[in-house]
């Protein structure tokens, strides 16, 4: 493959990134849509991945504050 065609293929990759973030919506994209594995970029990969991990500490996190203040809640009543 020449490398002008190589370029054109990774432009391709990243438009369809933007595209699907556009039409699934950003947590969609990159939890459930496509691990992305066509993306041959390190730092793409860990991006997504630090994404993933903080999305579900947050996730967790909020989880964790409704039990404690619902525990609060029962505790007063």
């Amino acid at each position: 493959m020449e490398k002008i065609d190589k370029l054109y293929d990774e432009l391709e990759k990243y438009q369809n990134v933007l595209y699907r973030i556009k039409q699934e919506g950003f947590d969609y994209c990159f939890k459930h849509y496509s691990s992305w594995k066509e993306i041959e970029d390190e730092t793409f990969h860990k991006l997504r991945q630090d994404y993933l991990d903080i999305s579900s500490a947050l996730v967790g996190y909020v989880n964790g504050k409704i039990m404690e203040i619902q525990d609060n809640i029962d505790e007063e009543q």
